[in-house]
């Protein structure tokens, strides 16, 4: 047994035949959010965190559209005050979403990358204005030390959460799924990313690609990587060496994290390399089934042996065009399913009697029900793994982001059938439910998903909040941090090696050559003076 020195959460382990008593001691937590999708992410481990007796105490700005402020939810909030309003980031989120679900198609790469540049820009702009109000109150950063905090969790979907952490001297966890196409895994988690068989997101591809495919995941990877230092270096590399006092890099700093908590799993990922300090929690918030709301039960019950759909967007898209809605609606309405649409827009004039709309739905409690057949989703992660979770086979519609690269694996898993959003037929929507529902390979292929997720030694959330203590624990995890960091891009590749092995090669090579030239014009005098002897 080992003795615990102070108060502390103690957890009793079984391995073998041995006994080992794992002490806990609750410590406090500083938290870098992100929103939407990602705040939800982080509640989940919070909502454990506290429950094992943690104090928690959360970093926002006073634009924030998902962390609730108003009243305690069980931890602290600190909120820094930006000049710009919570519309403001509504508004562009909102131009982002629309842009990129119905106008994009219309416009060639040079217009959509500038019209993607420039609402990029503003986010970028709203959170570098977070972070030079953040670092400007130096009370609260002393505020801050004075905590003695064990370790900061953040999302990097938000920048300066571990400027934030190397200001405190703390160590540092990072929460994701992935972030600009993977390349900020791949530079600054040094995460082994061989373009023979690791697809790039964004291209559709599977880990068995053919020469042309690699091709072009080698370029894809190139330009990525290129688009994200040309980024880094030009938009925060000098903020962070302002707020830093000396040259600063955004990669070198987010290097520095102790633990990377991937938000995916072996049931939706491709086999690949990964590093000890990369630990894999995909779908820590799904949880068993509760009982549906008596209204909500009634019309699933209502469907017979027929069962239910469920349908959903997302949180973040509010309004469809009315072309878009009544397309879905119609087709809604010739399956014999009931369905469940969570929609918050205009009723379409096709609505059938079958389908009724929600401003929300209990997503993972209807996902749970034993009458549902299958799931329309955009492609969220969150949703993915919900339906993972509960075995039950999707129709994608991804709209924007990670969504297309989401609904692919499930595709070339055997469990989805993924449509264009914008050129998808009222026959095509029917098309592709009629076939994820009647054809049993889509829910045997999902099962076979969901027994692997299951199949965990250790639930997800339980994993992530381990990793949390295990930092805690151990003031740090930079003993699982490979030294590849420490490398250059030429030593990491061992370009230096292969340049000094090539010239010893050279040189051996020269100087036989020259020996054999030597050897061979005396062996000529010799025989033209023996023969002119003769």
């Amino acid at each position: 047994m080992i003795a615990c020195e102070r108060s502390a959460l103690c957890f009793l382990l079984l391995l073998g035949l041995d006994q080992t008593l794992l002490c806990v001691t609750a410590g406090k937590i500083l938290i870098w959010p992100g929103e939407f999708s990602h705040w939800l992410n982080i509640k989940v481990v919070m909502d454990e965190l506290i429950a094992r007796g943690h104090n928690l105490t959360i970093v926002t700005h006073s634009a924030t559209p998902s962390v609730n402020t108003a009243q305690s939810q069980g931890y602290n909030v600190d909120i820094i005050q930006v000049p710009h309003t919570k519309q403001d980031v509504f508004n562009n989120l909102e131009n982002f979403v629309k842009y990129w679900m119905y106008d994009v198609q219309h416009d060639n790469i040079i217009q959509t990358s500038l019209k993607i540049s420039e609402i990029i820009g503003k986010a970028t702009e709203q959170n570098q204005v977070l972070c030079r109000e953040l670092f400007a109150h130096e009370d609260l950063l002393e505020k801050w030390r004075k905590e003695q905090f064990d370790v900061l969790l953040t999302d990097p979907i938000s920048m300066c959460s571990d400027l934030l952490a190397t200001k405190l001297n703390l160590p540092f966890i990072i929460s994701l799924r992935f972030s600009f196409g993977s390349s900020m895994e791949r530079l600054c988690g040094q995460l082994p990313t061989p373009a023979s068989y690791v697809p790039a997101a964004g291209l559709s591809y599977t880990d068995q690609m053919d020469f042309t495919q690699r091709m072009k995941n080698v370029l894809f990877n190139f330009f990525q990587d290129f688009l994200f230092t040309f980024l880094t270096a030009l938009k925060w590399d000098p903020l962070y060496t302002e707020l830093m006092g000396k040259p600063t890099t955004l990669c070198d700093t987010m290097s520095k994290a102790d633990i990377w908590l991937i938000r995916t799993y072996w049931d939706f990922e491709y086999p690949r390399p990964f590093l000890p300090n990369f630990k894999f929690v995909g779908g820590l918030h799904c949880k068993p089934a509760k009982p549906l709301p008596k209204e909500m039960e009634d019309f699933v019950q209502s469907s017979g042996d027929d069962g239910i759909v469920v349908f959903s967007l997302g949180s973040m898209i509010k309004n469809l065009t009315k072309e878009r809605a009544d397309t879905i609606a119609s087709a809604l309405g010739q399956i014999p399913q009931k369905v469940l649409w969570r929609y918050t827009g205009e009723k379409p004039e096709t609505l059938a009697p079958n389908t009724r709309l929600y401003d929300w739905i209990p997503q993972n409690d209807l996902l749970g029900h034993p009458k549902t057949k299958a799931f329309i989703t955009h492609g969220g992660t969150n949703g993915i793994y919900e339906a993972i979770y509960h075995g039950v086979p999707m129709v994608g519609l991804p709209l924007f982001a990670d969504q297309p690269d989401n609904v692919n694996h499930m595709k070339t898993k055997g469990a989805a059938v993924m449509l264009d959003f914008n050129k998808m037929r009222t026959e095509d929507l029917k098309q592709a439910l009629d076939d994820v529902i009647h054809n049993p390979s889509y829910k045997e292929s999902m099962m076979r998903l969901s027994r692997i997720h299951h199949d965990q030694p250790m639930k997800p959330l339980d994993q992530a909040v381990y990793w949390i203590e295990y930092v805690m624990r151990n003031k740090g995890a930079k003993h699982l941090r490979v030294e590849a960091h420490n490398l250059t891009w030429y030593q990491y590749h061992c370009l230096d090696v292969a340049a000094f092995l090539l010239s010893v090669i050279v040189l051996v090579v020269f100087i036989f050559v020259k020996t054999c030239r030597l050897l061979f014009r005396k062996c000529c005098r010799k025989t033209s003076a023996k023969s002119k002897k003769e």
